[in-house]
């Protein structure tokens, strides 16, 4: 459901976390690969002109105009090309999370149903693959396996999380950000909400037609719960009775794996420190954390000591899977000769004594963030907009004009 850019890709070789090496030299080939025409024709479909460039947006290996600036040095473009639009879709989630804040993790207005009649527990068959709807375990299994889903196989889980198991959005996009590569809060949680109806005008739907048209056939799904129109799929919708697995018990042969574990601290074989603050005493200190693992600024005083951060602040409250946490330390490794995991508390006292300390803003770190470092915002592609737009298209009308002018 997050909005991803994307290049030629054959779908099935994304079986491996090798297609993500946690690199900003990849990251760069995947922009200088991009074919604009291609993604417009072919974004919806499973195995389209995908780029996979989002794990590397998310974490700031590169940024959104970067993306942009790379595309177009190759393909003129307009403000309103499908592939500029679908860029703005990042910028406007994090527009709303900065005026909303945690107000993007409830409703933010009544869906479908009361809240009352969504369970707040995700079903064991769903967690393994084990539905019986093909379209729903491949995407299980999917995530599982490579840490990314097609924003359309996303838009497919939800809607059948939501409005046929009836399933709260909240758990389930909970558990969905724990295992993306590109997890971004509100990209995530926003789509989510855009897809259960309390972030838009109505519920996203989907049917076994609409599968079969985007998916390689081992997603198809005819003969499942899915297989309906959408008149009935919306009817089902907005009935408080929810759909049943056909087999209660889960057998083995349904089960293709077991949930890969999602953790609040990396691996034990990453070697992150306790903060010291006798490291950085009396030096200038550039701050690097999870989002901002681009290159490091051009000009940094001398001796400017670089100390990359996780904050169990955060960590405590959103655990990552084994694959994004080796992303990140990989990265950071290369960035970093200091690597600290503490809370926000000790990393600030240990930082007291450093004569500066700098930083790239990101709402994930708000509050700690602003109160260790003096930070710069992140470089943004949209002109900032003063007040919440509550739709896209609004923020679209009043941000997109200073594109025009990169274009």
């Amino acid at each position: 459901m997050q909005h991803n850019t994307l290049w030629p890709v054959d779908f099935s070789s994304l079986m491996s976390i090798d297609n993500f090496p946690p690199t900003r030299a990849a990251a760069l080939a995947r922009i200088n690969a991009v074919r604009p025409s291609d993604y417009a024709r072919s974004r919806n479909a499973l195995e389209g002109a995908v780029t996979y460039l989002s794990p590397y947006i998310t974490h700031g290996l590169v940024s959104l105009p970067e993306v942009l600036a790379g595309v177009t040095s190759r393909y003129p473009l307009d403000a309103q090309h499908k592939f500029v639009f679908e860029l703005g879709w990042r910028e406007y989630f994090h527009h709303v999370w900065q005026f909303r804040d945690a107000e993007i993790f409830t409703n933010l207005h009544e869906g479908p149903l009361p809240e009352s009649d969504y369970a707040k527990v995700l079903p064991a068959d769903i967690r393994l693959g084990a539905t019986g709807v093909p379209v729903i375990d491949m995407a299980v299994r999917t995530l599982y396996d490579t840490g990314y889903l097609h924003n359309h196989a996303r838009m497919w889980l939800a809607s059948y999380v939501v409005h046929i198991r009836k399933v709260h959005w909240r758990c389930a996009a909970d558990w969905l950000y724990g295992h993306l590569l590109d997890g971004d809060l509100a990209s995530n949680h926003l789509s989510w909400q855009w897809v259960a109806g309390t972030g838009s005008t109505k519920p996203y739907l989907f049917n076994a037609e609409n599968v079969q048209r985007y998916a390689p056939s081992d997603w198809h799904s005819p003969g499942s719960v899915i297989d309906q129109s959408y008149e009935m799929l919306d009817h089902i919708a907005r009935q408080p009775t929810h759909h049943k697995r056909d087999t209660h018990e889960i057998s083995h042969a349904d089960s293709i794996g077991i949930e890969p574990p999602l953790s609040t601290t990396p691996p034990k074989d990453v070697h992150l420190t306790a903060p010291d603050k006798a490291t950085v005493a009396g030096h200038d200190v550039w701050l690097v954390h999870p989002w901002n693992l681009g290159e490091l600024p051009p000009v940094l005083p001398a001796g400017t000591i670089v100390v990359g951060i996780f904050l169990t602040d955060f960590h405590n409250d959103w655990p990552w899977s084994e694959r994004r946490w080796r992303f990140v330390t990989n990265r950071m490794a290369e960035l970093t000769s200091v690597r600290w995991l503490a809370d926000a508390a000790t990393i600030g006292a240990a930082l007291s004594e450093a004569r500066s300390v700098r930083s790239i803003d990101e709402l994930h770190l708000m509050p700690w963030l602003p109160r260790l470092a003096d930070c710069q915002p992140a470089p943004a592609l949209f002109a900032a907009v003063d007040r919440c737009c509550n739709s896209f298209s609004k923020w679209w009308t009043k941000s997109h004009q200073d594109v025009t002018g990169r274009l």
